[in-house]
Order: structure tokens, then C-alpha cells, then sequence
């Protein structure tokens, strides 16, 4: 049986301290040592089998118009107010900023406004190069495919425009996807106050710093080993830049509060007068087992991102996994070790419980049969008065605490997902600062444009037809030459939208073009025509997950009622967890549109402007917060099931269990909390909407939901919480997955 392991574990870990120590710091070591040798760097490949945008980054790369590499743009404007780029001085200042851009590494080539402006200023502003009062002038400039480039590309491109900032009488931004593929993440400083923020909570909770310290070593071991295997992972193959940060986010909140729950149990065996390496294996074979069903549950259900078939989603949720997966192993290996190195300094001052040694003897599997001695010291006067208040009036408690998460799950109806762009960084970046200049020279539609690529084959005149439709869209504002590419004879030409790539208007402009624009202008002949571009490949996964989104939360739904009905014995227990987090992960939702759509609060978590939901990223929450959630679902019903099958009184298992698991449960989520509102405050929107959503749900999770309405509807339900037909009964598997004790007198009600 799985608690018989995990004792087995545990205690042995606790007894070798040091080998245990020793061999996660080779582990560490080699991992670590991999991701320097193999690794690679994280790679946005915003597209999917089957999608309009895919099959036009095809024949892209089928024409090897270059258009497929990375792109960067260097945005400049003279630093005298009254100069414009027709005059000499400030055009000799261009051209010399031209000349230095084409000479960096790797560097394919740049347009050239400097050349435009010598054939004639309306040469110049007719290419988009230059705008109409010549004040603001865009050098673009093309790089190979990423896997060609790195980091030091970015750093070259960095460093010369600060150079030519103090040389030349230019205002000198830069912007592009060079950025946004090497620009190193912020979630350092975010891991760092969120670990301090852990640390002091967890000093509050145990009131000692060997025990605060303990669970800080731990996440941080199994964060090491966990992204360092997400990075030689991203050696072969496509791991998206948000899966580093969102893996260390996760990985230090479910870390943290794993190690929480087993270091509670293992201070309590320690006050019944256990030994230390006895009470870390108990520790390990009681809250063990939840950690390992716990996480097991996040982890399937973050794999079950690979429903949406988008292959970025799918990877970036195998790496987060990863991460999560060391954390369990940490929480069942090393951190035992930990606490048999820590001896009897854990334990809390006071007298020793005389029922210590009983305990040793005791078969783990039993000892959810009595309730430990020390637990009842250890309860909380007033969690246990709230509890048994809420459990008296339990109908308005329910019908009010449904009622508030139903109320802020209602601006989820006004979701809109999209790509929020570099308009929503802070304007410290100078990619907020270059696509503010961009904006202002040539509209908000530049700095998203849109990549139309034709394969004219058996209607050479396809193109001329195409050319004018799209130019005569009322959402286009502008259509660059055609390149035709004479081996293929594939065609390209790049469109700029009327409005920003973050706005609604453009995703309908995309959607117009497809529907409507090009199938007029190619009509039934051989031609193909597809809509390209970061905006089109971000609205087609947006639409996709949307359309995917219903079967994955069924899926998720399904396996987690069923693994919670084997765990618990009971149909309406796992029936009620289920809608109850539902309700939690919907309010979540409704926050985060309020916050980021609405800009409701948005200054307080850096937000500059009101921005769309990213499309991926309301699939990821569903995937991460259900698992997440189901850590205080499963800890706090193992301990109400303790107390049925020690009494067979629902009510007194209520009061009893909730109160027990109140205060570790409290802590786990403030601490989960603090970890994730670091992220909130990154520069990056998406890591903001990551950090916000985690936080909040986490937070509804462990208030409302786990200290109102769970006891409010366990205590509606009664007995037939534990209800469950005799022949499913006999149906279900006992043993590692199912109940690790026998039931007990009335541990089933049959009605």
C-alpha cells in the first residue's frame, strides 16, 4: 500500500540524512551541468496543425523570404524638437545608424529610410519608413531563424544603441520579437520576494527558523533540478518563454506547501513523544500520501493540456509537470532527510505526550483510526467556534457564499482573449517606448502587421486581384510591394491593420480577410491565399483553445471525481469538490477580466493599460488551479475522514477536521499567495495575468470555499456525504489508489 511505501521511505531517508542530502546535490549538480551542455533557450512558436496562419508560415518558408526569421526594428527621432529626418543633419545621423545596424552579427539586412529620403521625401513615407511630418523614421531589421541567433545578438543590438544615443542627436528605441525571444524574464527578482514572502510566513506559522528554513531548502532544491531539466528539454525541443516562469511559480508554491503539510504532521508526531526519524516516516506515510495524490492530480491535469492540440501548450505543460513532479519526489525524499537532520529542534516546546511510544507500534494504515493525541492541543479556539457557527446556519452561509463567487464569475461573460502587445509594458522598456513612436508616425497597425502569402499557381493574375481587395478593406491601411519569389513563385506581401494588435477590431479585420476578402479575390481557381503574421497565429490558437476549452475542463472534471471517489469511498464528497472549485476557478476568471480588461485596479499590479486575456492562458489556469485546489480539498477531507471513521459522527468530523487542517491550511495558501502576487507585479502581461489568476483563486480557495462552504454543504448533506452504492463500492480498487484503511462501522451510509 502506498502509505506502507511512503513510510518506508521516509523513515529511511530520515535514518540517512546525508546520503539522501548527498544524492539530491549530485542530482542537482548533473542537471544543472545537462542544461549547460544540451540546453537550449525557450522558443515561441505561436501556431498549430491545421490553422490559416500555419499554412501561410509554410509557404513563407517554402519562398525563404527571410520573413520567417526574427525581426527587431530600431525606432528613432531627432532630439530637437524643430528637426525632422528632411533635413541633412538629422538624415546624415540616420544613415550613419543604418550603416552600423547592417554591420552587427547575423544581421541579414535593414530597410532603408536613409536611401528612401535621398530618392525623395515622398519616397520615403510612401515605404512606411518615414512619417508624413518626417519627424520619426523605423529602420527594420531582419535575422535568420532563431536557432541560428542568441542572447549576444540582443545584448549587440542593445549595446550600440546606447552608443549611438550619446553620439548621434537621435532619440534611439528598439522593439521586435528579438526581444521578446531573448529578453531575460524578470522572474528572478519574482522568485526572490516570493521565497522571502514564503520565509515569513512560514517563521510566523512554526515560530522557528529551522522549521521555516527547512521547506525554503527543499522548493529551492527541487526548483534547481526542475528548471534545469526544463532547459535541457528546450534543446530539443520548442519550449515557450512563459513555461520557465510559470514553472518556477508553480513549483515554489506547490514546494512550499507540500513541505508545509508533511513538517505539520512530523511536529505533531514529534509532541507524542516519537523519535524524529519514527515521526518523519509517519509524517511521510499520512501527509505523504495526499502530497503524492495532490500531485498528481496537478500534474495529469496540466498534461491534459494536450487536448487543445496546440503544440506550445503541450510542451509548456510537460515542463511545468516536471517541475511539479520534483516537488513531490523533494517532499517524500529530501525533505525527511532535512528532518532528521533538524532531530528533536522541531518540536514544539511542552510536555511530551505518554501515547508516543503506542504509536511507534502502531500499523501506519491504522492510525487514521485515532485521532493523533497532539492534534487536539493543537486545535484552534476559534476555527473551531467558526467551524461549529457555520455548521448552525449552515443554509445562509452556503446561499451566501455561492452568491458571491457566482457575482464575481459574472464579468467572465465580457472574456475576451487576444495578444496583449508591446503597448502594455511599462514605458521604462524601450519596446513600450519604441511602439508608442510607431503609433504615433505611421498608427497603431504597424506595429502588428499582417503577412498575406498567395501561391498564385494557374491564375497568374490572382495577385493583382488580391493586391486590391485587401488594399480596399476598410480595416487595412496600408499594403507594401508584392515579393514574388521566382523559384516558387510564391507570393508575399505584408498588410498593415488600422488598429493595434491587441484590439478587437483587428482580430475582425483577420477574420473578414479570410472569410470574405481573399476567397472573392482568388475565387474557385487553383490559388491559395493565407493570412500570417504574430496577430492572425495568436487569434487562431485563441480560437482554438475556446473551441477545445469545453472538452478539456470535462476531461479534468471527470478524472478528478473519480480519483476522489476512490480516495474517499463517497459519490456526493468528490461531486461537491468538483463544483466547488468550479465556483473558485470562475471567480478567478471574472477578477482577472475586471483587472486586466477593465482596468479595474490594474495601476496597483503595474497594469499602464487595459489589455486582452492571452488566449492560452485561460486553459493553463483551468488546468493548474483545479490540481492546485484539490492539495486543500484533499488535505482537509483526509482529515474529516479520519475523524468519520473514528467517530461516525458527520458533524463532529466536520468541526474536528476543518479545524485541525485551518491553520496549516492558512498558512499554505498565504504562502502560495505571496509567491504568486511576485509574479503579478512583472513587467510581462502575461505573467501579471498568470500571477493575478493564481493568487486569486488560491486565496478564494482556501476562504471561501474551504472555510465557508465546504463545511456549509458537508453539513446540508449529513451522512450521505459518505454515501456510496454497494456495488460501486465493490467495484472500486483498494490499495494505492483507493483507501489505505478498511472502512469502519458506518464509514458508508447506504440509503
Amino acid at each position: 500500500m502506498l502509505s506502507k511505501a511512503l513510510l518506508r521511505v521516509g523513515a529511511s531517508a530520515a535514518r540517512h540524512p546525508w546520503r539522501v542530502i548527498a544524492a539530491w546535490l549530485i542530482i542537482a549538480t548533473l542537471a544543472v551541468l545537462a542544461a549547460v551542455a544540451f540546453g537550449g533557450r525557450t522558443a515561441d512558436s505561436m501556431t498549430a496543425p491545421g490553422l490559416d496562419s500555419q499554412r501561410a508560415a509554410e509557404l513563407i518558408e517554402r519562398a525563404g523570404t527571410g520573413q520567417e526569421g526574427m525581426t527587431a526594428q530600431v525606432v528613432v527621432t531627432p532630439v530637437d524638437d524643430g528637426a525632422t529626418f528632411f533635413d541633412d543633419g538629422a538624415r546624415t545621423a540616420l544613415t550613419r545608424l543604418q550603416t552600423e545596424v547592417k554591420r552587427l552579427p547575423h544581421v541579414l539586412g535593414t530597410s532603408d529610410p536613409a536611401g528612401a529620403l535621398h530618392a525623395g521625401g515622398d519616397t520615403a513615407v510612401r515605404g512606411g519608413l518615414v512619417s508624413a511630418d518626417g519627424r520619426i523614421a523605423v529602420v527594420r531589421v531582419q535575422y535568420p531563424d532563431q536557432s541560428r541567433l542568441s542572447a549576444e545578438d540582443l545584448d549587440a543590438l542593445v549595446e550600440l544603441g546606447d552608443r549611438l544615443r550619446a553620439e548621434l542627436p537621435l532619440r534611439v528605441e528598439m522593439g521586435g520579437s528579438l526581444f521578446y525571444a531573448f529578453s531575460d524574464p524578470d522572474g528572478g527578482v519574482s522568485e526572490l520576494i516570493g521565497l522571502l514572502a514564503a520565509a515569513a510566513i512560514l517563521f510566523l506559522a512554526f515560530g522557528s527558523l529551522v522549521a521555516a528554513a527547512l521547506p525554503i531548502g527543499m522548493a529551492v532544491f527541487g526548483l534547481t533540478v526542475g528548471v534545469a531539466t526544463m532547459t535541457v528539454l528546450a534543446g530539443v525541443t520548442d519550449v515557450p518563454a512563459f513555461a520557465p516562469v510559470l514553472g518556477s511559480m508553480v513549483g515554489l508554491g506547490v514546494g512550499i506547501d507540500y513541505a508545509l503539510f508533511v513538517l505539520a504532521r512530523h511536529r505533531e508526531y514529534l509532541a507524542c513523544g516519537l523519535d524524529p526519524q519514527a515521526a518523519a516516516g509517519r509524517a511521510v506515510a499520512t501527509a505523504g500520501r495526499p502530497v503524492v495524490f495532490a500531485g498528481g492530480i496537478v500534474v495529469v491535469s496540466i498534461l491534459g493540456l494536450a487536448v487543445a492540440d496546440v503544440p506550445f501548450m503541450t510542451v509548456g505543460g510537460v515542463a511545468v509537470s516536471v517541475v511539479v513532479l520534483t516537488m513531490v519526489l523533494a517532499s517524500v525524499t529530501l525533505l525527511p532527510a532535512f528532518l532528521g537532520v533538524a532531530g528533536p529542534r522541531l518540536a514544539r516546546p511542552g510536555r511530551i505526550s505518554r501515547i508516543g511510544r503506542a504509536l511507534q507500534s502502531r500499523k501506519p494504515g491504522r492510525l487514521a483510526r485515532r485521532r493523533d493525541p497532539a492534534a487536539g492541543a493543537a486545535h484552534a479556539a476559534g476555527w473551531r467556534r467558526w467551524i461549529g457557527h457555520v455548521g448552525r446556519h449552515p443554509v445562509p452561509y452556503a446561499v451566501g457564499a455561492a452568491g458571491l463567487l457566482l457575482t464575481a464569475t459574472l464579468p467572465v461573460l465580457g472574456l475576451r482573449v487576444g495578444l496583449p502587445d508591446d503597448g502594455s509594458l511599462p514605458h521604462s522598456r524601450t519596446e513600450r517606448r519604441a511602439y508608442d513612436l510607431v503609433a504615433e508616425g505611421f498608427g497603431p497597425g504597424t506595429n502588428g502587421p499582417l503577412v498575406i502569402a498567395a501561391d498564385p499557381t494557374g491564375d497568374p493574375g490572382v495577385l493583382d486581384r488580391l493586391v486590391g481587395a485587401v488594399a480596399a478593406d476598410p480595416g487595412i491601411a496600408s499594403v507594401t510591394p508584392t515579393h514574388i519569389d521566382r523559384a516558387t513563385g510564391i507570393a508575399t506581401l505584408v498588410v498593415f491593420p488600422t488598429t493595434s494588435p491587441q484590439d478587437k477590431a483587428t482580430a475582425d479585420t483577420i477574420a473578414r480577410l479570410r472569410t470574405d476578402v481573399l476567397p472573392t479575390a482568388v475565387g474557385d481557381g487553383p490559388a491559395r491565399a493565407h493570412v500570417g503574421g504574430a496577430a492572425a497565429s495568436l487569434s487562431d490558437v485563441g480560437r482554438r483553445t475556446s473551441q477545445r476549452l469545453p472538452v478539456f475542463v470535462a476531461a479534468v472534471l471527470a478524472m478528478s471525481f473519480l480519483l476522489l471517489m476512490l480516495v474517499f469511498r463517497s459519490v456526493l464528497v468528490p461531486l461537491k469538490a468538483v463544483l466547488l472549485n468550479l465556483l473558485s476557478i470562475g471567480a478567478s476568471y471574472g477578477i482577472m477580466v475586471a483587472v486586466f480588461q477593465w482596468g479595474w485596479g490594474g495601476a496597483l499590479i503595474g497594469l499602464e493599460a487595459t489589455v486582452p486575456i492571452v488566449s492560452f492562458i485561460p486553459m493553463f489556469l483551468f488546468a493548474i488551479l483545479f490540481g492546485l485546489s484539490m492539495d486543500y480539498e484533499v488535505f482537509l477531507l483526509s482529515h474529516v475522514r479520519e475523524e468519520y471513521l473514528r467517530t461516525g459522527d458527520n458533524g463532529t468530523a466536520i468541526v474536528e477536521g476543518i479545524s485541525r487542517t485551518a491553520r496549516i491550511i492558512t498558512s499554505a495558501a498565504l504562502i502560495m499567495v505571496a509567491v504568486f502576487l511576485s509574479f503579478a507585479v512583472a513587467d510581462d502581461p502575461s505573467a501579471k495575468m498568470f500571477g493575478l489568476g493564481l493568487a486569486t483563486a488560491i486565496f478564494i480557495d482556501a476562504t471561501v470555499v474551504r472555510m465557508v462552504l465546504v463545511p456549509a454543504t458537508m453539513t446540508l448533506l449529513g451522512r450521505t456525504n459518505w454515501w456510496l452504492p454497494k456495488w460501486l463500492d465493490r467495484m472500486l480498487p483498494r490499495g494505492p489508489v483507493g483507501t489505505d484503511h478498511p472502512p469502519a462501522r458506518s464509514s458508508a451510509v447506504r440509503i
